[in-house]
């Protein structure tokens, strides 16, 4: 597992959740800090729409459609959490550039 990959892994809230995409963005032995990866955009407030980042090249990605990364939480998770997920894909070299840029 690398920085920048890009994984399906469930997340829950409360007495629910989904299987959802996930950006790794900082890896340890035994963490893996991540953001949500969403498709939905249009309806969201402005404050949080100022938190997603369009991914570009989200079909090199490995995603079926346009999304974006939620900038807003950083979530740390334990790194047995992506024991035996192989990773869907990874950012663009273009996109983690950018990335980069947005969260600075």
């Amino acid at each position: 597992m690398s920085p920048y990959d890009i994984f399906i892994i469930h997340m829950s809230w409360g007495t629910s959740g989904k299987a959802r995409p996930v950006l790794a963005f900082m890896v340890n032995n035994k963490t893996v800090n991540i953001y949500r990866i969403t498709s939905q955009y249009e309806n969201k407030s402005a404050a949080i729409k100022s938190q997603y980042f369009a991914i570009n090249d989200w079909a090199l990605a490995g995603l079926k459609k346009a999304s974006y990364i939620d900038t807003g939480i950083l979530i740390e998770l334990p790194a047995t959490a992506f024991k035996g997920k192989p990773p869907i894909g990874r950012l663009s070299d273009s996109d983690k550039r950018r990335l980069f840029k947005f969260l600075s």
